[in-house]
């Protein structure tokens, strides 16, 4: 099986920075995933926050635009996502999602359990 655990939330105020971390395990090559992070605020839906494929093409949601990078580290089996200016709209859990590719196919999307980023004075 495969597991997607993230870390790295925690309460910052706004303006601040937060690194989130995913690693996955489990799974096959880690460098043939694609990867995500995706939010979901109280009473909200989940919605992609930025991802990043298994050939490092990159995409952001508009409100993350310019303040969050994604990015990769394959010889760790690790995905982060820096935050930087941080605004109260950005609380949330975060949760990191991992989709194995197989060459023009896609498997199924595989979850962590998230982590709770707190923007808040």
């Amino acid at each position: 099986q495969v597991q997607v655990v993230e870390s790295g939330g925690g309460l910052v105020q706004p303006g601040g920075s937060l690194r989130l971390s995913c690693t996955v395990s489990g799974g096959d090559i880690f460098g043939t995933y694609n990867m995500g992070w995706y939010r979901q605020a109280p009473g909200m839906q989940r919605v992609m926050v930025a991802t990043i494929t298994s050939a490092f093409s990159t995409d952001y949601a508009d409100a993350v635009k310019g303040r969050f990078t994604i990015s990769r580290e394959n010889a760790k089996n690790t995905v982060y996502l820096q935050m930087n200016t941080l605004l109260p709209e950005d609380t949330a859990v975060y949760y990191c999602n991992a989709q194995r590719k197989v060459g023009l196919l896609l498997g199924s999307n595989d979850w962590g359990q998230g982590t709770q980023v707190t923007v808040s004075s």
